[in-house]
Parts: C-alpha cells; structure tokens; sequence
C-alpha cells in the first residue's frame, strides 16, 4: 500500500517545502486539485514547479479539469511536465461540476463529458507523435511514456468511471471507505469489459488532518468553503479524519478492499503535517 499527500492550496508559496518534507520521509505520491474561479493555485504550473524541488516523489492532479481547457495546448503542458519530471507525472481528470468554472472557460457545462472524450482522443494521438491534422503537424515534446503519462478518472457515475477501461486509465475514489468498495467493483469491470490485462489501479482519497485544535479548525473551516457550493459541505467536513487513529483504520479499510495507493489530502496549512502524518502512517 503505497500513501500520498494531497497537498493544501491556501499558502501556495509554502508547498516547496511541502514537496521536499514529503519526499524525505517517503510518502508516494504529491497530489493537487484543480478549479478555475477559485483562489487556488493553477496545478500543471504549481507541480512543475514542485517537480523541480524533488527527484524521486509522484507529481499527480488529483483531479485536472480537463474540459476547461484547449486539448492541443493541455496535450503539451502535460508531455513536457511528464518528460521533465522525468517521468513522474500522473494525470488524474474529472469533468468538473461546477457552473462557474466553465461560465470563466467559456465552455459547456452540459457537454463536459463528451468533451474529455474527445480530448482524450486528441491528446492520446499528440502524445503518440501523430499529426494534429492533414494541414498541422505533429505538437511536441515526446512525453516519457509514448502513450502518454498515467491517467487516473475521478467520478461517480457509470459513465465517467467506464473511461477507466476505455482509455486505459486507473480510479481517483474520492469516497469513504464504505461505499468506496463499489466504485472500486465498477473501475474492475469496466477494465474487464474492454479486455484490458491486468487491473487497473485503485487510488483512493481521505480528507486528514493532525495537530492542535486551531489547525483542524482551520481544515474544517477551508473545506467548508471549498465544498460550500455543493450543499453536502457539511458531509465532507465531518468526513475529515483527525486522529492517528482514524487515519490508520481508514487505510486499512482500502488495503483491504484493494486500493493500491491512499491520498491523505490536508486543508490545514501547517507543513509540520508531513512529519505527523508520516510517524503515524508510514
């Protein structure tokens, strides 16, 4: 069971030394979200940056919304932070589901899904070295991989967690563990069903915070905000775990439903999170 860290959008200076504290104690993976009309970093930008601070750790979005963004231009962002990162870049994707974000992009909020469909497509022939079109060649670098980085698919339904088998992909599972298992089953089947070998990988996400009160008041109060558009802010708030305890329980939980990888997302802004997070999980 490998453990990432989702890493807090608040202080964006500070997540240099997020980066470095994280890959000195080992932890996997170094996850990042993504919105447009919100005061967050920009995620392909901020891990760049990131992949320059370390040498070894995962850069991942966790997840890019893809269908805000132009396909040619997000295929080479993503192969050059791929090859630079020396290959350490995961790209998970989701669709989005907030109106305002795709109001800024200027995009269609009801046909995001079909969007990254095509995007997908767009990019996997970029990342390939095809041509763009009869009359526009090909958009370089080569990334790392000739198809093209990792992909991880966030999402719920059916329909968004089938592109796992469809394109190859693994699942970012935003969900706790006991109703996880059941997006864990659809991501299974539909690598089954499109005669994928081998399984897909199973990422799993839990909100987490560890220190004194002030700082958990903090966590809470920043997801409140962040999930305050979707009417369930309370929900996700009260999910977040705050003890040594709790955290180590949950993973268990999905080791044994077999997820391959737990997200440990911090809201909270204090680096000294690393270190705890890692003497009481790894």
């Amino acid at each position: 069971m490998h453990i990432g860290l989702g890493l807090p959008i608040a202080v964006p200076i500070t997540l240099p030394e997020w980066a470095r504290r994280a890959e000195a104690v080992d932890f996997s993976t170094l996850g990042l979200l993504d919105r447009l009309v919100y005061d967050n970093p920009e995620p392909l930008i901020t891990l760049a940056m990131l992949a320059g601070a370390t040498s070894r750790i995962r850069l991942q979005t966790e997840v890019l919304i893809a269908p805000l963004r132009d396909p040619a231009l997000l295929a080479k962002q993503v192969a050059t932070l791929d090859l630079m990162s020396g290959g350490r870049f995961v790209l998970g994707l989701g669709v989005g589901g907030r109106d305002d974000d795709h109001e800024a992009s200027g995009t269609d909020v009801r046909a995001r899904g079909r969007r990254l469909d095509q995007q997908l497509g767009v990019m996997r022939r970029l990342w390939s070295g095809d041509r763009f079109s009869d009359s526009c060649g090909p958009i370089g670098p080569a990334p790392v991989t000739p198809a093209g980085p990792a992909l991880l698919f966030g999402g719920f339904a059916p329909a968004a967690i089938d592109r796992v088998g469809r394109w190859g992909g693994g699942l970012l599972a935003a969900a706790a563990p006991s109703w996880a298992g059941n997006l864990f089953d659809l991501a299974r089947k539909s690598w089954s069903d499109h005669g994928r070998s081998g399984s897909p990988r199973i990422v799993a996400q839990l909100n987490a915070v560890l220190g004194p009160q002030p700082l958990i008041d903090q966590a809470r109060g920043a997801i409140l905000d962040y999930y305050e558009f979707s009417g369930r802010a309370d929900y996700m708030a009260d999910g977040m775990l705050t003890t040594p305890e709790q955290i180590r329980s949950a993973i268990r939980q999905f080791e044994d439903l077999g997820a391959d990888e737990v997200m440990l997302y911090c809201y909270g802004t204090d680096p000294d999170q690393v270190d705890r997070l890692a003497d009481a999980v790894l």
